[in-house]
């Protein structure tokens, strides 16, 4: 498993919210579901997407997709500077600007909706409603708006989830839930790859063939007792010298990112199984429910237990590479 593969492990689709909307000029959708990623492609007409707080509007046309960082609201309308005349709340929730609903006046079919059933514009939307650790991870890793038109990505799958969108048939969502997966996955590859994505420091770090390996490595077995030097030794470098080419290209030491990356697999299983601390530490690396605790209550600011009670995280770093920890905690481990 590389660094990226590692991060859309997270993103696994449980019951999305999947919807086709069909709209005819003039149309403006204010968006408040505080969805923390929502993935957008159009099949014909064209779609504005216009972030909250004066960001740049961006344009959809057929092919082009785009993906959205939440919890921040945006709007998506057929010009930028057309007035909402819906907003839908969490949950896909829609209703006017006055509050009366609007679920069954604009229903066009299954996971259909608009204006017009035969309106100018076809916009497939699904949103993930994730929390898990990892996936946050991810989230940190992207702008809040990315945008590819259709000569900068391979969309095979938009016709697939196109046709997909519509049935009702049995166990359709789950065929929904990984379409979705996987088109996701294809858009964040194609973005990262991209000259001018500027991707974080540990996606770039991948290309080098020292740190890149030494990733590789962490990524795929946390739960080893990595030290520098024996990290070093498996990738044929001195120890000064994984520690200072590491520290340069991914932005920090080798045993904070391990510290972060063995944190954040923790979080994921205390609130995604119901194994015991006891297990989960000795899955991510640590000797023991006390030694997990100790780093997770240093790190994240509560305990497993009161993590996993839906306790208050601290010690993100927004915008910070995969494994990121404050200066201050930088220590074992």
């Amino acid at each position: 498993m590389d660094v990226l593969a590692g991060l859309l492990d997270g993103p696994r689709a449980r019951g999305a919210f999947l919807l086709r909307m069909v709209m005819e000029p003039p149309w403006s959708v204010r968006i408040e579901d505080r969805a923390p990623l929502c993935l957008m492609c159009v099949t014909r007409g064209e779609a504005w997407i216009v972030p909250d707080g004066g960001g740049d509007p961006v344009c959809l046309r057929p092919g082009g997709v785009a993906v959205v960082r939440g919890p921040e609201p945006y709007i998506t309308a057929d010009r930028p500077e057309t007035s909402p005349r819906a907003l839908i709340g969490p949950g896909g929730v829609c209703h006017t600007l006055e509050g009366e609903p609007l679920a069954q006046s604009m229903r066009l079919g299954v996971r259909t909706w608009g204006n017009a059933p035969d309106g100018g514009t076809t916009v497939l939307i699904g949103t993930y409603q994730m929390d898990g650790e990892v996936s946050r991870r991810l989230l940190d890793a992207l702008p809040t708006l990315l945008q590819l038109p259709a000569d900068a990505w391979n969309g095979p799958l938009m016709p697939v989830l196109d046709d997909e969108i519509s049935r009702d048939e049995p166990g359709q969502s789950v065929v929904l839930d990984r379409v979705l997966d996987l088109m996701l996955i294809a858009v964040l590859r194609a973005w990262f790859s991209r000259p001018d994505a500027e991707a974080p420091g540990w996606y770039r770090a991948m290309a080098d063939p020292t740190v890149g390996g030494a990733l590789r490595l962490l990524q795929n077995d946390p739960a080893r007792p990595w030290t520098v030097a024996s990290l070093a030794a498996a990738c044929g470098i001195s120890r000064a010298g994984l520690a200072r080419r590491f520290t340069e290209l991914v932005g920090e030491p080798p045993m904070a990112y391990l510290t972060g990356w063995r944190l954040a697999l923790a979080a994921d299983l205390l609130r995604g199984t119901d194994a015991t601390v006891e297990s989960v530490a000795r899955k991510v690396g640590y000797s023991g429910s006390f030694a997990l605790s100790a780093a997770f209550k240093r790190v994240r600011g509560v305990s497993p237990q009161e993590y996993r009670a839906g306790g208050a995280t601290t010690g993100a770093v927004p915008g910070a590479a995969p494994g990121t920890v404050p200066e201050q905690q930088r220590s074992s481990p």
